[in-house]
């Protein structure tokens, strides 16, 4: 009988582990569409679209880790597999904006990460 940890990703954390690295100051990236960032997203991040990624790698933030993030977790993952080929210690955050918004956590709109 397998346990739940071996069938885990370890590239991916739940939203609970999230809230706690982002009320410490963690770093995260959102690679949402800018439509969809503007509309909301997690105080903080900072955007580069999924499509964009291998375009800016200049832009992409140091941090051990970076989270990463999108709207509920399938391009964040594909963003985060990306970024540790790449040598990037960074994790997924498994259910997205949507799921932060649902849980309560605070949000801010526009263009701008803060």
């Amino acid at each position: 009988m397998a346990c739940m940890q071996e069938t885990a990703n370890p590239l991916e954390v739940d939203l609970e582990t999230f809230a706690k690295a982002h009320a410490g100051g963690a770093t995260v990236l959102d690679v949402r569409n800018p439509d969809e960032y503007e509309t909301a997203h997690v105080p903080g991040a900072v955007l580069i679209p999924l499509g964009e990624l291998a375009e800016r790698p200049d832009e992409i933030p140091e941090a051990d880790p970076l989270y990463v993030i999108c709207a509920a977790g399938g391009r964040s993952l594909a963003a985060t597999k990306a970024l540790v080929d790449a040598g990037y210690n960074a994790l997924s955050v498994a259910g997205g904006t949507n799921g932060w918004i649902e849980r309560g956590g605070d949000t801010v709109t526009g263009t701008s990460p803060d």
